[in-house]
């Protein structure tokens, strides 16, 4: 309760290179991924890919973006506010490719 901001904690840990994956549903009602992707922008980091569809099993499933200082952002279609919950198949696939270093 007393941390007002993580702003300064996201800045520090990936300017030091620690990679960090950020997504959200797309229907999430509680923050809105248009909410995220505000904070992200707060952060001043440069779009190193542009937004781009991710698939599994041959359908689209989100739309991910890749800034600098190794931060990955991706939506997840029909996800809510605990994604994983609404769609863990996508939000597993998402996961595994990003700690194995492969593109969503």
């Amino acid at each position: 309760m007393d941390v007002k901001s993580s702003l300064k904690y996201h800045l520090n840990l990936t300017t030091k290179g620690y990679r960090a994956l950020i997504y959200s549903g797309d229907h999430d009602t509680t923050i809105p991924y248009v909410g995220t992707q505000a904070w992200i922008r707060s952060l001043n980091f440069s779009v190193v890919d542009d937004w781009r569809s991710w698939s599994v099993d041959g359908q689209i499933v989100g739309y991910t973006r890749t800034y600098s200082n190794n931060l990955t952002f991706a939506t997840v279609k029909g996800g809510g506010h605990t994604a994983a919950e609404y769609k863990p198949q996508e939000c597993l696939a998402m996961v595994q490719r990003w700690i194995s270093h492969n593109p969503l």
